[in-house]
């Protein structure tokens, strides 16, 4: 394929959108097309960042065979009236090639110290360019060239720290006595996206609606179903975008059990076009205006695809956390969402009752040593022998002194029921406290009664 068969299906608006995220992938800010409908001769504006001082670029595209002369003094010229307080250069980009007279005119300029330069970039500097970051130069959509990842566990810890964290406030168990969690960590493939609405509505009474806005969101890039995230995830995302590592998955594979990535299943130019859809659609709304004749008239304002311009497409990894410790007979996963120390809890089987389902931080937890069970306060009793907690699924239960007693087995039931045959009948009654106490108090009452009542009876005797 020749030079100038680069994208050669793309119409020339086509180009212009491609070229658009190129510049925004190269590093360019603040890019965005000029009007199409008053083409000056810049189809694309951007800004660069050099030496600490911003300078404006005015791009023209042309998806032609071959760019001559005329058209790099037409840029230099729309350079020079190009409204922007400080330095300012051209660019001329095409798939096919520059004419000998256009390349001497952009080189006489730099040689003069021309204050509005020149550059060139033709096909051969496209496939350069389409390496560096992923351009398919035979549909002209652009792929996600992404092998950076949110932390999945804080650097200053290691990756059970969670877990351990999640048990700290479940009474009966030190963490320090917690097994090592089974863990899989899944990296999910995520885009932040910062796009801009300008659009103005009018009608012949003037402008009835304008949208100039900047809208920020945060994707989950699932293959064809990408989601726009919510609530703490996003704000996970965006708070430690910019703290991240490599993803080595041997590395990780070193400290998780499992690792498995969820690679991007579209390109960059995909999400860009699903992400302009979406904010269309966001923006649409139905204005109610009064005409020239009073008549009231409805109009629904649909920003253009062109009223939208995509500032930023970040693509990052987002590591999805399930470490699932086993104790006795049970298993308690904890899943989240982790960026470092930062994380947002998916699920979390720790501050569960295993025997009714009751959740949640807000009630208090104990951990049975005798079958490994979490328990809620109504399924957790004390062990009548060793006094510690045990809990209602799996304790053996007897009736003494009318008064059911929890055990961890049958041996502990037999000794305890050995124990209190030998004791003499008021320890036996203490068994059951409260039943004691009633009938003490049913004493007291009788006794004052009794006394009442003699008094009384004296008193009628006088």
């Amino acid at each position: 394929m020749s030079d100038a068969e680069l994208l050669d299906d793309l119409s020339g608006f086509e180009f212009e959108d491609l070229m658009e995220d190129v510049f925004r992938n190269l590093g360019y800010e603040n890019v965005r097309q000029a009007s199409r409908t008053a083409d000056e001769g810049r189809d694309i504006m951007m800004e660069e960042v050099v030496d600490g001082q911003r300078r404006a670029v005015v791009v023209e595209c042309k998806h032609t065979d071959t760019v001559g002369r005329p058209v790099v003094q037409k840029l230099h010229s729309a350079v020079a009236t190009f409204d922007f307080d400080g330095p300012k250069r051209g660019m001329v980009v095409t798939t096919g090639r520059f004419t000998r007279p256009a390349e001497e005119y952009a080189s006489g300029l730099r040689q003069a110290g021309d204050p509005f330069p020149i550059e060139l970039i033709d096909g051969t500097d496209l496939r350069g360019i389409a390496d560096d970051i992923g351009l398919d130069l035979y549909n002209g959509r652009i792929e996600i060239i992404c092998e950076e990842t949110l932390r999945p566990f804080d650097p200053t810890a290691d990756a059970a720290a969670p877990v351990r964290e999640s048990f700290r406030d479940i009474d009966n168990i030190e963490t320090a006595d917690l097994p090592t969690p089974d863990s899989r960590a899944e990296f999910q493939p995520v885009v932040l996206i910062t796009a801009d609405v300008n659009a103005v509505f009018e009608t012949s009474v003037g402008v009835i609606h304008r949208i100039d806005q900047t809208d920020q969101f945060v994707v989950h890039a699932e293959r064809g179903h990408p989601e726009i995230m919510q609530g703490s995830v996003r704000r996970l995302v965006e708070e430690n975008r910019r703290q991240t590592t490599e993803l080595d998955e041997d590395a990780f594979s070193e400290v998780f059990d499992a690792v498995d990535v969820h690679r991007f299943g579209q390109t960059e130019t995909e999400y860009k076009e699903w992400a302009v859809g979406r904010l269309r659609d966001r923006h649409t709304t139905t204005v109610t205006y009064t005409g020239d004749n009073n008549v009231t008239y409805n109009k629904t304002c649909e920003p253009n695809q062109s009223d939208v311009s995509v500032q930023s497409i970040t693509p990052v990894y987002l590591p999805d956390v399930r470490q699932t410790t086993h104790l006795g007979e049970y298993s308690y996963p904890l899943e989240y969402y982790a960026a470092g120390p930062s994380r947002v809890t998916v699920e979390d089987g720790i501050h569960r009752c295993v025997q009714c389902g009751t959740d949640g931080v807000d009630t208090d937890y104990t951990y049975c040593a005798n079958c490994g069970s979490i328990n809620c306060p109504d399924h957790i009793k004390t062990e009548r022998l060793e006094e510690t907690p045990v809990c209602t699924g799996c304790a053996v239960t007897e009736r003494f002194a009318l008064r059911t007693k929890y055990f961890y087995d049958d041996e502990n039931r037999e000794q305890f029921r050995a124990e209190y045959e030998q004791m003499p009948v008021h320890e036996k009654a203490m068994e059951n406290t409260p039943l004691v106490a009633g009938c003490v108090l049913l004493a007291v009452l009788l006794l004052l009664f009794g006394l009442i009542t003699g008094i009384q009876g004296e008193s009628l005797a006088l």
